[in-house]
């Protein structure tokens, strides 16, 4: 995929910030969309259907965090990159972010040239979801990644893009332990730095939405997926 191919949309009610990073990001070559409040990210986000989202948590109209949750449950939008860039920093402010659907969450203010990093980073996941096209079939859950989609007795559950990645692994070796440290390395990478209790926010809502006793805590080591409950 090339540069001028992807699409990215900013969210910010700060007309510098959209001036300075949108002119540093259409230097890379990519596509730029920008809205000033949630509720016009959210249409944006559907007309433009973009690659990553750059989003600000306190704005007029909508907030960053209502906005990510409603874009992560719309049809379509499954498999964007949706990035936090605001000046709030606080661990629980990282933690609601993470906990409406973000992949990532990047602290303003933040050199143009480590955002540029931070921004072709994200990018990959999307290059690597176009090569991963295989489906896996556990019980009567089908997981299709070309799809990034899920099937539960026939029925269609729309996972934001962590969940997704994170249920994939687990189901990928039903009844294996998979440690932490692994989860973190495998479903977030080392562009990111996020804490224990972020996983668990994620394990929470997988079983919310696909069944408590399909996921199991090894206390002290870390989750496992199993197919039946003991």
């Amino acid at each position: 995929m090339k540069k001028n191919d992807i699409t990215i949309l900013l969210v910010d009610d700060e007309p510098d910030i959209l001036e300075i990073v949108g002119y540093n990001l259409k230097n890379e070559g990519y596509t730029i969309h920008t809205a000033n409040n949630g509720l016009k990210a959210i249409e944006k986000a559907i007309k433009y259907k973009p690659h990553l989202i750059l989003l600000d948590i306190m704005m007029p109209e909508m907030d960053g965090i209502e906005a990510c949750e409603k874009i992560r449950n719309t049809e379509g939008l499954e498999n964007t990159v949706i990035a936090f860039l605001t000046a709030r920093g606080e661990d629980y402010s990282q933690v609601a972010g993470f906990d409406a659907g973000a992949d990532d969450y990047i602290t303003k203010p933040v050199k143009p040239k480590i955002l540029v990093s931070k921004v072709k980073s994200l990018l990959r996941r999307v290059k690597e979801n176009d090569i991963n096209q295989d489906q896996t079939i556990v019980g009567d859950i089908i997981i299709d990644r070309e799809a990034y989609l899920v099937l539960k007795a026939g029925k269609k559950i729309i996972l934001p893009r962590k969940e997704f990645e994170l249920f994939s692994l687990l189901a990928s070796k039903p009844d294996k332990v998979f440690k932490r440290e692994t989860i973190l390395d495998r479903v977030w990478g080392n562009e990111v730095v996020v804490g224990g209790r972020t996983i668990d926010v994620h394990i929470r809502k997988l079983r919310e939405k696909l069944g408590d006793n399909l996921f199991k805590t090894v206390k002290g080591v870390g989750y496992k997926f199993v197919l039946n409950e003991d």
